[in-house]
Order: C-alpha cells, then structure tokens, then sequence
C-alpha cells in the first residue's frame, strides 16, 4: 500500500496497513529550521534548508527526510508553491540561531538590530514582525485587542487569483502527484471566523480581535454579512484553484480558526452553532458538491464544544487536536466522536512530553495515543504542533520510530 492509499483509507475511516503520519503537511505540523537541520545531519544528508514559513521559520521538507521518517503526506500551499519550485540558491542565505544555515524566499526583508532583535519588513521597508534575540519565531508588531471598531467597508476578501498563481500552484500539484506516491494536502484561501479580524488584519485594518468578538453577540445581521461575503470569496478561489489542481488533491483546507484557548473556546458553543456554524456548512456543502476533497479543519485548543458543530456542517477532518486542553482527553474524543470525524494529530503533546520526555516516555505516551485514536481509522499521526528548536534531536527520532513502529498495532 503508497502513501496516497494509506491516507485515503484512514480518512475515510477503513483500516490501512499502518497509521500514515504526516510531518509539515501544513503550517502546524511542521518542524524548527534549525531542529530539521539538525536532523538531517543526524541522518548523514547534506543538503540546503529551505524555510516554507518565514514567520515560524519552518524548514521545507524535502522528500528524502519525508521517506527516511516514513511520512505520508506532502503540502501543496499556495503560498509557498512558486519558492517550493526553486532551488535553494535562487534564495535569501541567512544564519538563524547562531549556528543554522537556511534560505529564505526571495524578496524576503529581514534587518537585524544592534540587540540582535530581527525585523521583518514589508515592500516598503516598514516592520511589521519582530523576533527577539534567542527568540523561536517572529510576533505580529501588532495588537489583536484594543477596541479599535470595525468598519465593515474596509472588509475585502480575496475573492480571485492570478494567472501566475494557478500556473505555479497547478505545475506543483502535477509535479507532486507523478514524482511522489504521498497524499497531497491542499492549503489556499481559507476562512477564520472566530478569529476574523485579528486574523485579516490587512483587510480590517482598524479592527481588532474584542470587537469583532463583540459584533458576533451585539451586531448579528453585520456580522453575518460579512461572513457571508468571505465564504463567497473563499468559494470563488476554490473553484480556481480545483480547476488548476484537478482531481490531484485528496485533502483541502478550508479553515485555520484557532477558536479554543487552553481552557476553552473564544465564544459560547450556542454563540458558535448560531452565528458561525452556517457558514462552514455552507463551505463544505460547496466542496463536497464540487470536488473530491475533504474538508480540513486546523484550530488549537479546547475545541471540545465545537466539534459536534463541525461535525454537522460537513467538516470531515480536524487538527491539531491539542489532547494537553481541556477536554480534549484522546479517550473522550474518540468515544463521542470517533467514526464522525478524522482526528489528523494529537499523536504527541509538544508542550510537555516531545520537549521533556523520555525516550521511553514518549514512545509509551505515541504507543497510548495511536493504541486509542488509531483503532478503526479515521485518524492520522503528527505531532500536536509544530517541531520547536529546543527539542532534542533524539525526543523526534523517538517519536517518529514509535509511531512507525506503533502503526500496525
């Protein structure tokens, strides 16, 4: 059984050979530039390292990592496909972390400060993220709280795409799908409604995240419009892209919306079911009329009150699963909604346990996750989020043997 069968069965809840695993199939199961090039001087490949997210300084994994770790997954991001194509000298060289090596994507403006602190700056020239010295990772110089009120006006989402975004997003997909037998995850114009304004800040850019929060209780019919008009323009990118992908795509993401804290989601679930419900229903009807794909889902947290919502507007697959929240205990998920909906993560906690753990901590802690969540399909292995810089290069070899290992079981 390939890559693309095994996924294909798990995500339509038959059993595979083994568990497929995914590692940087998205932006939020990727891997710390400097933790994957170490990795690869671990596994004796000397090659240049590509970052795929300049803001998390994520690696591009390339497809003998991806064979070595027997993952079965590839990304297909709009966003990246045309610096994927690249050779990595065609890129910015840059030194991150002291002692790493890496490539950026051409045209990407980073200055560094006298503090050490990076800056990254737009076309013209003015910041708008910054890392700290030892930091991880850039932060948006800007806040997603303060009252600031929205002005619906301001509200345009994208709603087309360019001729040289089709051609480049259409010549990956084909690349992908006849050099490699992995499962391609497809990631382009997608919807955030909880999160809305913080998140399309350019959009609303006197916006902030409290206010729009606010609308969603005190100004409803607004607030529907204005959802109504991203999911219209997030439907009108899709039929583009599916045009320039064609049937290559087994998965699509249609929303990153990080509605749940630690501790609980942003808005009350009935708050959810009514006003923001409707609209992912109205996506994934669309998707499942229109196209072979299913329907991806990424937001973190304590997400528990929401899935049966997700479930019901079509939502086939669900990540992270961050199983350190509340309620989010593998054993609940899969008993109440097990069969319902794909669980695409949770395979390990990168807070505690990938960081902190033993060898044998984290292969019992993968063997218990996959023991549970892995039982009748419907599941893939990653990690809960991304691979930070901190973690030891043996924690990953560790986690990736077990769920290898574990699969079958």
């Amino acid at each position: 059984m390939n890559s693309r069968e095994r996924v294909s069965k798990a995500i339509n809840y038959q059993k595979p050979d083994r568990v497929p695993i995914d590692l940087g199939g998205i932006r939020a199961s990727g891997i710390n530039s400097r933790s994957y090039a170490q990795l690869k001087q671990r596994m004796g490949i000397d090659t240049p390292t590509k970052i795929h997210d300049v803001m998390q300084l994520l690696a591009e994994i390339e497809v003998e990592v991806l064979d070595r770790l027997h993952i079965d997954v590839v990304p297909l991001d709009a966003g990246t496909v045309a610096w994927d194509m690249m050779d990595a000298s065609q890129g910015i060289e840059k030194t991150v972390f002291g002692d790493t090596k890496v490539f950026f994507p051409p045209n990407t403006r980073i200055t560094e400060e006298p503090d050490g602190s990076w800056f990254l700056r737009d076309d013209a020239g003015a910041p708008f993220a910054a890392m700290p010295k030892d930091g991880h990772y850039f932060d948006f110089i800007r806040t997603t709280t303060g009252g600031n009120q929205i002005d619906p006006a301001l509200f345009k989402p994208k709603d087309t795409l360019t001729d040289e975004e089709l051609e480049a997003i259409s010549r990956r997909s084909k690349y992908l799908y006849e050099n490699t037998d992995k499962a391609i995850l497809g990631w382009g114009t997608n919807i955030s409604m909880v999160g809305l304004s913080a998140l399309l800040s350019d959009n609303i850019t006197q916006g902030s995240l409290d206010e729009w929060l606010y609308m969603l209780i005190a100004e409803k019919e607004t607030a529907n419009e204005m959802m109504g008009r991203y999911v219209d323009a997030v439907i009108s990118c899709m039929k583009l892209y599916h045009q320039a992908t064609g049937d290559r795509c087994l998965i699509w993401g249609i929303a990153s919306d990080d509605a749940g804290t630690q501790r609980g989601g942003l808005i009350a679930p009935d708050l959810f079911g009514e006003m923001v419900a409707p609209h992912y229903k109205r996506l994934c009807s669309w998707v499942h009329a229109n196209t072979p794909w299913k329907t991806f889902v990424h937001s973190c947290g304590s997400v528990y009150d929401y899935i049966p919502y997700w479930i019901d507007a079509g939502v086939d697959i669900l990540n992270p699963i961050q199983i350190s929240a509340a309620n989010m205990e593998p054993e609940r998920l899969k008993r109440e909604f097990g069969g319902k909906i794909v669980f695409w993560g949770g395979g390990c906690d990168t807070q505690r346990v990938l960081p902190l753990g033993t060898r044998d901590e984290i292969r019992e802690h993968v063997r218990h996750n996959m023991e549970i969540f892995g039982r009748d399909g419907g599941f893939v292995f990653t990690q809960v989020h991304n691979i930070q810089k901190n973690v030891p290069i043996e924690n990953i070899e560790a986690m990736f043997e077990a769920a290898y290992d574990f699969g079958t079981e």
